[in-house]
């Protein structure tokens, strides 16, 4: 197989015919390159993706300065600590517990032999994924996630089938295209490792023409995969992705976007393209998976809080919305509230202030001040606020359809409120958001541990209601797209017609079958509050909250550990985070 680690098409100054002879010659190593991956054996591919992680951590720094300055962030601001931890730190958990998971078959061993099993309403059994090991106990003291299972999958099935497709490594699914978003650096590599270890295909990546930048570093840290012919990647505009996800030689497609770029893809843009979508005729018939985003909502139970209580749980929502500038797929849109809880408008000021408090930024997303203004021009009575950000207040869902059917992908929050309280709000909560919000790939609940408590088995079985792919409870649902072994995607059962936010799921380091959701939940305060109010965790405020002052020095440390993790590295993270 030759070596084409540094041969890559790059095509936004290529004529048609250059484009379409280099994605042609692309396909044609990946042809090749497929055979030559199938040959390889567990081990083999083990230590390929060990390579990548190591140059990964020597790259990290390289990757962060090229994210910078695409989205134009001032080098010495804490918000870059957003791009280590969602950029270098996220692909080196990843691929580092992906090698774990290769190890583990190669011993013949299940990659979930010594987790820890449980149950959830429904008959559904569930997995611990987070702390897996005294580190992750100790660097996210409080937090934990679990992967539920589709209700009758049970703990014995799940040990026998983890491995997906490289419990037989030799057969492999031909050539994948993966379409990269455009806003978290992390995505496109990390879909491409899940393209190639689950479902043991080859990969075409199509970096999204914001981060064309990215090219050089993706190159070096992806060479070993690039050296044996599993990876190219490829970067162009919207006519290359056409030519390329339709080439003959193309056998699956997996994108992060829009659901209106995924229609235009399987049935094509404009009234052509949605007269197909409405007789189901779509244009492109091969497999397709897919990560959208939507309208992610936060749901508030009433409770007794303090001042500090409200204060934090503010700027926690202000970080689900504003985290990346608010170029998230699932940044929160929307907090649903009770219009009787008596510090509802305690709260609500709270919120306004920390959005308005929140660091500001370039708004670098394309389109996204357009979107702002259509906001603005649907909700006249929006506060405007510092930075550009937008919020609207007092809202009824039982006439609104704009705010919880429009991803804004923009620095606008919505506060909804409902006119119940206690059990009964729960379950109207959970109500409205299923049914009158579009999209199901994140959700996050916030409430008092006296609440939960109060709640008992009923908390569990709400949560179990929410048809959503990831759900957080005192925590945001970005952690599960932090953490490698939880699940990433929508809530299974949508279809091409009604698309909402994908098909399939991501990350899933520990390649799990019949997974159904990921459930984080993380301290409802930090320490030391915590622990003076006996929740006993000694987390302080999370480095991904857009008001850690230290965020930029804790998510490059944070990275050096993923890849190297060691005792010697914990006492400067501890007093970065401390210090945040």
């Amino acid at each position: 197989m030759t070596d084409r680690t540094d041969s890559h098409l790059h095509v936004a100054e290529a004529s048609d015919a250059e484009t379409r002879t280099g994605i042609d010659s692309a396909l044609e190593d990946l042809h090749g390159g497929e055979k030559t991956w199938a040959s390889l054996s567990l081990r083999k591919r083990r230590e390929l993706i060990e390579r990548v992680r190591d140059l990964t951590v020597r790259h990290a720094a390289e990757w962060v300065a090229a994210a910078v300055a695409i989205k134009g962030l001032d080098d010495s601001s804490p918000l870059v600590g957003e791009e280590w931890i969602s950029g270098p730190y996220a692909f080196a958990g990843g691929t580092a517990t992906i090698a774990q998971t290769l190890r583990a078959l190669d011993e013949g061993n299940s990659p979930l032999e010594g987790a820890e099993f449980g149950s959830a309403p429904g008959g559904r059994t569930t997995v611990e994924v987070l702390p897996r090991g005294v580190f992750d106990k100790l660097l996210l003291n409080g937090f934990s996630a679990q992967v539920w299972l589709e209700p009758g999958v049970d703990a014995d099935t799940a040990k026998q089938t983890a491995g997906l497709a490289q419990l037989t490594p030799s057969d492999t699914q031909g050539i994948g295209v993966v379409l990269g978003a455009g806003n978290i650096m992390s995505i496109a590599p990390l879909d491409t490792l899940y393209e190639l270890v689950a479902n043991n295909r080859v990969v075409a990546l199509k970096l999204n023409p914001i981060t064309d930048p990215m090219l050089p570093v993706l190159t070096k840290i992806l060479a070993p995969l690039i050296a044996v012919g599993a990876v190219r990647i490829l970067t162009g505009g919207a006519e290359l992705g056409t030519y390329l996800v339709g080439h003959h030689l193309v056998d699956h497609v997996h994108m992060t976007g829009s659901a209106v770029t995924h229609d235009a893809i399987v049935f094509g843009p404009g009234e052509t393209g949605a007269a197909r979508k409405a007789v189901g005729d779509p244009l492109l018939t091969k497999p397709m998976t897919s990560e959208l985003g939507g309208v992610s909502p936060t749901i508030v139970l009433p409770g007794e809080w303090s001042s500090a209580d409200i204060k934090y749980q503010a700027e926690h929502v202000a970080t689900q919305r504003l985290h990346n500038g608010g170029y998230n797929c699932v940044a929160s849109q929307v907090v649903v509230v009770s219009s009787g809880w008596k510090q509802r408008d305690e709260f609500v000021a709270a919120v306004r202030r920390a959005l308005a408090a929140a660091p500001e930024r370039r708004a670098y997303y394309p389109g996204s001040n357009g979107r702002v203004e259509s906001a603005v021009d649907s909700y006249p009575s929006a506060h405007r606020l510092a930075g550009g950000r937008i919020l609207i207040e007092d809202l009824d869902p039982g006439e609104e359809t704009t705010l919880l059917n429009t991803e804004y992908f923009a620095p606008v929050l919505g506060i909804v409120e409902l006119p119940y309280e206690g059990d009964q709000f729960a379950r109207q909560a959970v109500a409205t958001v299923n049914e009158q919000f579009i999209g199901t790939l994140g959700v996050n609940v916030i409430a008092h541990p006296k609440t939960i408590a109060e709640m008992g088995s009923r908390f569990e079985n709400m949560l179990a209601d929410l048809r959503y792919g990831s759900i957080a409870v005192n925590a945001w649902t970005g952690l599960a797209f932090l953490s490698p072994a939880a699940t990433w995607g929508a809530f299974p059962g949508h279809t091409i017609e009604d698309i909402q936010s994908g098909i399939g799921i991501v990350h899933n380091a520990l390649l799990i079958d019949g997974a159904e959701r990921t459930v984080v939940r993380g301290p409802f305060r930090p320490s030391p509050r915590s622990l003076l109010n006996q929740e006993w965790t000694i987390s302080p405020k999370p480095p991904w909250f857009v008001t850690n002052r230290t965020a930029a020095t804790t998510g490059r440390l944070l990275t050096a550990f993923a890849g190297s993790p060691s005792w010697a590295k914990l006492p400067a993270i501890f007093a970065s985070a401390l210090r945040g």
